[in-house]
């Protein structure tokens, strides 16, 4: 760790939106240059800062801060050059030149404890006088803020978010309870204040600590899809995060009941929820059964508009896709489930056909931009990402690092649709479903499409499965296989996996193959050949297009190494890319990403072939894939182009945000829909290779999917029915409703 000090002569980069800055620094009669976060930093301020000195390729040595502490000018120039750096709004040059003229060395000390004495300056009035104390005292009470958390081991740009949240109320809130970060400062969880709660004397059996504790165990578990704990489970939890019984554990749910922090649900035992969960849960049963209302219809003249469509459109519909049409004339709500090739889409289209004869406006949605793009392709109707049919805002809070968002559509802004169609929604977890139902004004139907067998949403919930299971709506069940005529192995061979019916791996096949291969190496090499070599050409698609999947992350065959391996075959090291190294992983220019959280912020546009923009918006999600197409080293940022056109400029800091693609776990691929996939069949955790995910991952292929590996996993894993339970009340939050309004 080195030690710099000196004037900032000069700030050559800097981002607004999260202080990162490079600056030019004269000092210890040498130039230096400084690389980190900086808040409030201004030209010719006078920095002390440690950190380590690093050699860049382009841009030479440069000192990247870890801490830093501005302190006062003291001489004349120094402060003369300080003001006239706009560092203080409404001070220019000649205004400084005043100011230091009439109180010389005095002047900082002026401007704090006597800022009305600047009103004897020429060109200064009171109310600018007030404005220039303000911003003195609000640069020194952040930066006394950022020296004393950072004695805390907070980071820089953790402090600035934490003082624009707190301001001068920091101080109380750390000494008494820092618990509170966790709740209110996204990137703080339990364990970080509870370490700070350690280092300012916060005693072990605080009931603070203990309430955070709680709601850190509620708040992990919904990682997991839960939306409750048993309380048996978070009793166990509770005991193995803090490692003794050092509290009263039923005193202390009763306790949180009162503050409202949880709710507990009586059931066959005990489950706790975060209350935001429980009534969001309550919240998404009730507006399903209020928007279920039954519509009387004719249906003589319903069944001759059918008829009709079949006869203009050359397709005849089955008994279950007709029932499905004239379902969602009479309901409010309808649920249309069925594995691939089983006649969705021509019910869907047939729905929007008929609705569109009655002149009722249409919007159709899905939860992805792929989902919503392969949507789009097959009715020939816009479909847009459920985030942008509800117009997802920017929050205006100029006081914020890091701006919310909302969705304009919602109760009192609905949705002006007639009739609402989601593709898809296996993927939508409970939060998700929340919004949307909320921006449904009673009266427009709802027509939810998916199939109950893929894998459960990434986020808390299993909304699809809660709402079919509750037995309360209209649900059509789709199972006649339309693609078979086509030979269609995957479409037979996905049937077959969840009927337990026998699947022949030695059968000669177009489109569902495998390649028996005993060890890892064996598989990979197979891999590389397949999506470099073989099958670009076999199924007309470039290599990038192609998608391999992988149970896991860790292990022989698992996303990190397989992404290690795939990158230096298909996008080797090279004197004409550049690339930056981030954490383990190195990203390079031409490498396949994804998106890996969801950025509602992160501005997009949509270029044409004369790189003029032609769309524009906010938001890029969880499982988005693209290609990096440019590495910036001066201003620190890169560009991706996504696969659904969408072109984003990041930060190196946002690497976080994204992971290389050449291979993805299977549950990233949900809602997605590939030319061909591979998938490397080999041994791993019981728990994730089961049915549905090898199910999942074949119906994601569209032309051809190769497996390769050792046909027992295949045969294991179609056999092994467990999955990771989710608890979740859905069901029984909507049977409950229903069940009151019969007794009503």
């Amino acid at each position: 760790m080195q030690t710099v000090s000196g004037y900032i002569e000069k700030i050559i980069y800097r981002n607004e939106n999260n202080g990162y800055t490079v600056l030019s620094v004269e000092g210890d009669g040498d130039d230096y240059v400084f690389v980190g976060t900086f808040n409030y930093i201004a030209e010719g301020e006078f920095i002390k800062a440690k950190g380590n000195m690093k050699l860049h390729p382009n841009y030479g040595e440069q000192l990247f801060v870890d801490e830093y502490e501005i302190i006062e000018p003291r001489e004349l120039d120094s402060i003369e050059k300080y003001l006239a750096s706009s560092a203080i709004k409404g001070v220019g040059e000649a205004l400084a030149k005043r100011i230091i003229k009439k109180f010389k060395l005095d002047t900082l000390r002026v401007m704090e404890e006597e800022p009305e004495r600047l009103v004897e300056v020429k060109g200064v009035s009171a109310k600018l006088a007030k404005s220039i104390s303000e911003q003195i005292q609000e640069k020194k009470s952040m930066r006394d803020a950022m020296i004393y958390l950072q004695k805390f081991g907070i980071s820089m740009k953790l402090a600035a978010k934490i003082y624009l949240e707190y301001g001068s109320k920091v101080y109380n809130i750390i000494e008494t309870n820092p618990y509170k970060l966790a709740d209110d400062i996204d990137g703080i969880g339990f364990k970080i204040a509870d370490d700070i709660a350690k280092k300012v004397g916060i005693t072990a059996d605080s009931k603070f600590r203990a309430v955070a504790g709680i709601e850190y165990i509620l708040s992990n578990a919904m990682l997991s899809g839960h939306l409750y704990l048993p309380e048996s489970i978070l009793q166990n939890e509770f005991l193995e995060l803090f490692g003794e019984n050092i509290f009263d554990f039923t005193s202390l749910l009763i306790e949180m009941q009162m503050e409202k922090r949880i709710v507990v649900k009586k059931s066959t035992e005990n489950n706790v929820y975060l209350t935001q969960s429980y009534y969001t849960e309550a919240a998404v049963a009730k507006m399903l059964v209020d928007i279920n209302i039954k519509e009387k219809y004719d249906s003589n003249k319903v069944e001759e508009k059918i008829l009709a469509i079949e006869k203009k459109e050359g397709i005849v519909l089955d008994d279950l896709q007709r029932q499905a049409v004239i379902e969602s004339i009479s309901s409010g709500l309808i649920i249309i489930t069925g594995g691939p090739g089983t006649g969705k889409t021509t019910t869907i289209n047939t729905i929007i056909k008929y609705f569109e004869s009655e002149g009722e406006s249409i919007s159709l949605a899905a939860p992805t931009g792929r989902a919503a793009k392969r949507m789009s392709e097959a009715t020939s109707y816009e479909a847009k990402t459920i985030h942008r049919l509800l117009e997802i805002t920017p929050n205006s809070n100029e006081n914020s690092t890091s701006i919310g968002t909302h969705f304009e559509r919602n109760e009192d802004n609905p949705l002006e649709a007639d009739v609402l169609i989601i593709d898809e929604v296996s993927m939508v977890d409970i939060f998700l479903m929340n919004a949307l139902l909320k921006a449904v004004a009673i009266g427009t139907r709802l027509i939810l499409v998916g199939d109950i067998n893929q894998l459960p949403s990434v986020g808390p919930g299993t909304v699809l499965k809660d709402i079919i299971e509750s037995d309360c709506f209209n649900v059509v069940r789709l199972n006649k296989i339309y693609r078979q005529s086509n030979r269609s192995d995957i479409v037979i061979n996905a049937h077959k996996i969840m009927t337990n019916e026998e699947i022949d791996l030695s059968k000669k096949s177009n489109d569902f193959i495998f390649i028996k291969q005993s060890n890892p190496d064996n598989v990979m090499d197979s891999v590389i050949s397949l999506v470099r070599d073989k099958l670009p050409s076999y199924v007309n698609a470039a290599s990038n297009e192609l998608q391999i999947m992988t149970p896991m992350r860790k292990g022989p065959l698992g996303v990190e190494a397989l992404n290690s391996f795939l990158q230096k075959s298909l996008n080797p090291s090279s004197k004409q890319k550049k690339e930056k190294e981030y954490d383990v992983t190195v990203f390079r220019e031409g490498d396949k990403v994804m998106q890996i959280k969801n950025n509602y912020q992160k501005e997009w546009f949509v270029y044409n072939d004369k790189k003029m923009p032609v769309d524009k918006g906010l938001g890029v999600y969880n499982g988005d894939i693209g290609t990096i197409s440019e590495i910036d080293m001066l201003s620190e940022s890169f560009c991706i182009c996504f696969d659904d056109g969408k072109v984003c400029e990041y930060e190196f800091s946002e690497f976080n945000e994204i992971e290389l693609a050449y291979a993805i776990t299977v549950h990233k691929s949900q809602g997605s829909e590939y030319p061909a996939v591979i998938i490397p069949i080999y041994k791993g955790p019981a728990m994730l290779m089961n049915r549905n995910l090898i199910y999942t991952a074949i119906t994601r292929a569209k032309k051809c999917v190769v497996l390769v590996g050792i046909p027992e996993v295949f045969y294991t894993m179609v056999q092994n029915t467990k999955e990771m339970a989710r608890y979740t009340g859905l069901k029984e939050r909507i049977t409950e409703l229903v069940a009151l309004q019969e007794d009503d």
